[in-house]
């Protein structure tokens, strides 16, 4: 099996996404320092002692999440937190079931530990439901770990517990893990379930403060697992990294407690931008797609044309970007963020419908020449 080195998506994410109409980024706005109530004097000193994680922070997030804090390892972002449970987890060859369509770092990152990929199907009928029913068709008893993302990348599609314990359920009876990515959930904000490893030791639980509050430049992110399995993710974070950056860990901890206030920003803007999202997905006949209900992305199907060939005319025409669905495997969709300033959303959507506008002419006219 040859291992995989690199991720297709993210080299396109850090060389080809920017642009002035930018509705790839699947975050919030970046969260200003000012908002912060702290001085450079909290941030002193910038290193600290060694240890297994900066107790003030793993304190915090335990109680966040409901957990012990045995049950917390930090970790640089979810994206890494997922990499340290996934090979804390699996050896080489090991089966691993993972969803249909999937965020392509999930499979990049099992291609690396050589993992035996099988899928799962989340139909585009269904709205991308998780249904158990799909799992139980897929699951073999050499599945070691099933990997989900909730809310669903690209989709925004939300897994209920009562859709979760089935396949928990089933996770058990073959001796698996059900590893939870739910960097997006939060973005339910009142309405967002406890975290799943709540619902039993098989699952492991991963998240961060990078997508629902524009914290990316914090790298906090966090794995929730069963003790036994968070020291040994522990251990294995010593082949990566010494500690965290403490100026990080100590924002962070800042973070935490005036959470409140940060979470009814973002809720205020998300609720606002959904808004906008959904008037201008009403307004579209190209658009196969149901309204965004929670999140911050949705994931369209363009009924006419080439998905990577309009992509191209945003970016080169109208300095726009959308993430082409071939990225996750969806060559036929892309996926559109709404976490940007309302003004520049609004603007984006607008250059969004023009380009729309001018490829589906370009798609008529073609066709009439073909016939």
């Amino acid at each position: 099996m040859k291992r995989a080195m690199s991720s297709t998506y993210m080299q396109w994410a850090k060389k080809r996404s920017g642009s002035r109409y930018n509705l790839a980024t699947s975050g919030l706005r970046s969260y200003s320092l000012a908002g912060l109530p702290v001085t450079i004097e909290d941030l002193d000193p910038l290193s600290r002692a060694g240890g297994y994680g900066y107790p003030p922070l793993t304190e915090v997030l335990a109680a966040h999440c409901g957990v012990a804090p045995e049950n917390v390892v930090t970790a640089a972002g979810t994206s890494m937190a997922n990499m340290l449970a996934m090979a804390a987890i699996l050896e080489p060859g090991d089966e691993v079931l993972v969803e249909h369509p999937a965020y392509e770092l999930l499979l990049a990152a099992l291609g690396y530990l050589q993992a035996d990929i099988r899928r799962f199907s989340r139909r585009a009928e269904n709205g991308f439901a998780l249904d158990p029913a799909e799992v139980e068709l897929a699951i073999t008893p050499r599945t070691r770990l099933i990997v989900i993302t909730n809310l669903h990348n690209p989709s925004s599609a939300f897994a209920t517990e009562e859709q979760l314990r089935p396949i928990g359920a089933i996770a058990r009876r073959v001796g698996a893990r059900v590893l939870m990515d739910e960097v997006y959930v939060d973005a339910q904000f009142q309405l967002a379930p406890r975290p799943s490893v709540h619902m039993g030791p098989e699952f492991v639980v991963t998240s961060s403060l990078t997508k629902v509050y524009g914290l990316s430049g914090l790298r906090c992110g966090w794995i929730l697992a069963e003790p036994e399995l968070a020291r040994r993710i522990w251990l294995l974070d010593d082949l990566f990294d010494v500690n965290m950056a403490h100026p990080a860990e100590r924002l962070s901890v800042v973070v935490f407690q005036n959470f409140e206030r940060i979470r009814e920003q973002s809720r205020a803007l998300l609720d606002t931008n959904r808004v906008l999202l959904n008037q201008f997905l009403a307004s579209r006949t190209d658009l196969e797609v149901r309204p965004l209900e929670f999140g911050t992305t949705v994931f369209p199907r363009l009924l006419t044309g080439a998905v990577d060939q309009f992509c191209e005319l945003f970016r080169d025409k109208y300095d726009g970007t959308v993430v082409p669905g071939s990225f996750f495997e969806m060559a036929d969709h892309f996926r559109i963020g709404i976490g940007g300033e309302t003004g520049a959303l609004r603007e984006s959507l607008e250059k969004l419908g023009v380009a729309l506008d001018e490829f589906g002419k370009s798609t008529d006219s073609l066709t009439v020449a073909v016939r």
